[in-house]
């Protein structure tokens, strides 16, 4: 399955202006059962398949981790856990706004940051003709203690989930491993509207 991947590079600016400057304890849990949600936002019933990585097997990655970048002291200690999850439809979707509203103000309500692609419209969120993505960031003064990234096609669906302590400038060494989709230079990830 293709995933049309964040721009990591551009969320980087963005989410050190959003970030709030009180540390705070280790990021909470996703805000709801975001398998049974997700599970439920189209129109159909999908076909569901997903992988994690704990903390043991993410260490085992750190030659990984150090190659593209990260320091060898941060790399074992950067990621928890990560998983996975990918969802394929036999036909194209169509993704319930009133579903992902209630995604979406659940992650607000548990303090998580909500980015959006500026380049997508309205009329593409519900039946995609591209790929939308939606990124939430929590995070603990500076740095980002939990990430979830939902990327919707017209017949695919994936969501990644990272428990973490990234600093901003890490998202852009994992881009492309471990699921986590590439830098994309064609999406401009901003701010959700209030309320969204």
């Amino acid at each position: 399955m293709k995933l049309r991947p964040v721009l990591f590079a551009l969320v980087l600016s963005t989410a050190a202006a959003i970030a709030q400057p009180p540390a705070g304890p280790p990021p909470p849990p996703p805000p709801l059962d975001i398998q049974g949600a997700l599970m439920n936002l189209a129109d159909q019933p999908a076909t569901h398949t997903s992988f994690s990585f704990d903390r043991s097997m993410i260490q085992i990655a750190q030659n990984l981790l150090e190659s593209n970048g990260m320091d060898a002291n941060r790399a074992p200690a950067a990621l928890t856990g990560i998983s996975v999850d990918n969802y394929r439809y036999p036909r194209p979707a169509f993704y319930t706004p009133e579903n992902m509203d209630a995604i979406i103000a659940s992650y607000n309500a548990a303090g998580w940051k909500h980015l959006v692609n500026a380049n997508q419209n309205s009329a593409n969120t519900a039946q995609p003709r591209n790929t939308v993505t939606d990124l939430w960031l929590h995070f603990a003064g500076a740095d980002i203690t939990g990430v979830t990234v939902l990327t919707r096609s017209p017949r695919d669906m994936s969501v990644i989930q990272i428990a973490c302590e990234l600093r901003p400038l890490d998202l852009v060494h994992l881009s492309g491993h471990f699921g986590i989709p590439k830098v994309d230079p064609s999406a401009v990830m901003v701010p959700a509207p209030p309320g969204r």
